[in-house]
């Protein structure tokens, strides 16, 4: 397929100057449309709109009716048009300046005998690929924004989604959550009870993980403190609760990752409900929870004003909230230690408060 010969449009009220620039640019490949005014070069551009009738504008300054900057000025307020190269017998560089501040692409001095017209050439072929080049970078720029808006679209329907996946995954968890309180309420034995109790307590800790990421504005993050209050809360509505009636909270509006959110509300879960077993075996005791930052660290303690360590072993007890204490502290990468220097027990957790990079070895150290 023949590649189209690029059309030049030339204003000026020279025809004469007219013949010799369609001649020059006619052998260089050019076909070449004379107007002899402003308002004729005007209606020619209007009229070929974007059928992309015109590539390119040769325009005069000194003209009957419109001159060649009045011209120039409507020619920059048409929608898509063509690149232009103005063109004056005259010396006066702050016309060129003018000119060139005013939209066009190029300007140079011309002559009555048509030596200008290689230079008009020159300028042309400036002109089209300055035009072409910014074609390119304004359809670019339209395929990015594009792009754009078609990634955040993309990351709408992700967050509806996930945010709809949390709802149904905490509902889940809050009815799984339910049926065992209601088992723990009509069970039996004792040692039946405390087990689906615990259970309980277990699923609640990461049901209301779920429920804080379907209720904010942010999925990539929980705050931990309001986390806590609610997950305390749950405890104190729990089988156990007529004893946490002195259950208090101090922590400090901290946002981390939801895994890592389970593992804190599935810690205090356990030491919790440890404290409420043993702690105060005539009775119900204060049992504190507090979160606080210490640079790049959070320390996370459990503590009560019990019996401490003069307190027997319970035959009863399995060992299984020990051993996920020590699973979760893990997945924290976190180390965890006795305050020898409290009178009853307290329990403290220290960990990063961005998780260690991928590869490196846990540093958990379970008590």
């Amino acid at each position: 397929m023949n590649q189209r010969m690029p059309t030049l449009l030339y204003i000026d009220d020279d025809g004469a100057l007219a013949r010799l620039v369609d001649r020059g640019l006619t052998r260089r490949g050019y076909k070449v449309v004379h107007a002899a005014s402003g308002e004729e070069g005007l209606e020619l551009i209007r009229r070929a709109g974007t059928t992309g009738g015109i590539d390119v504008v040769a325009l005069d300054q000194y003209m009957p009716g419109l001159d060649g900057l009045e011209t120039l000025e409507q020619i920059m307020a048409i929608p898509g048009a063509p690149p232009v190269v103005f063109v004056t017998a005259s010396q006066d560089s702050s016309i060129a300046v003018t000119a060139l501040k005013a939209g066009a692409a190029d300007y140079l001095v011309k002559d009555v005998k048509g030596d200008f017209i290689p230079l008009l050439h020159v300028a042309a072929e400036g002109a089209l690929r300055q035009a072409e080049m910014q074609k390119a970078r304004e359809e670019a720029e339209a395929e990015i924004h594009a792009s754009r808006d078609r990634y955040a679209a993309l990351a709408a329907e992700r967050e509806m989604l996930l945010r709809e996946v949390n709802h149904r995954v905490g509902n889940s968890l809050q009815i799984i959550a339910s049926l065992l309180h209601l088992q723990a309420s009509s069970a039996a034995q004792d040692e039946v009870k405390a087990a689906l109790t615990n259970a309980m307590g277990r699923v609640a800790a990461v049901a209301q993980v779920h429920r804080r990421l379907y209720t904010s504005q942010d999925l990539k993050s929980v705050v931990l403190n309001q986390y806590l209050d609610s997950l305390l809360e749950d405890l104190r509505r729990s089988a156990e609760g007529n004893r946490m009636s002195r259950l208090t909270l101090k922590a400090e509006p901290i946002e981390i990752d939801p895994d890592r959110a389970v593992a804190v509300g599935i810690i205090v879960n356990e030491l919790v409900m440890n404290a409420v077993k043993y702690a105060y075996p005539d009775g119900a005791g204060p049992i504190h929870v507090e979160l606080t930052s210490q640079g790049d660290d959070l320390l996370l303690s459990i503590s009560d004003d019990g019996v401490g360590d003069n307190v027997k072993a319970d035959p009863r007890s399995t060992g299984m909230g020990q051993r996920i204490v020590a699973a979760m502290a893990t997945k924290l990468d976190a180390s965890v230690e006795r305050d020898p220097t409290h009178s009853g027990t307290r329990v403290m957790l220290m960990f990063r408060r961005v998780p260690a990079a991928a590869g490196k070895p846990a540093a958990a150290a379970a008590n």
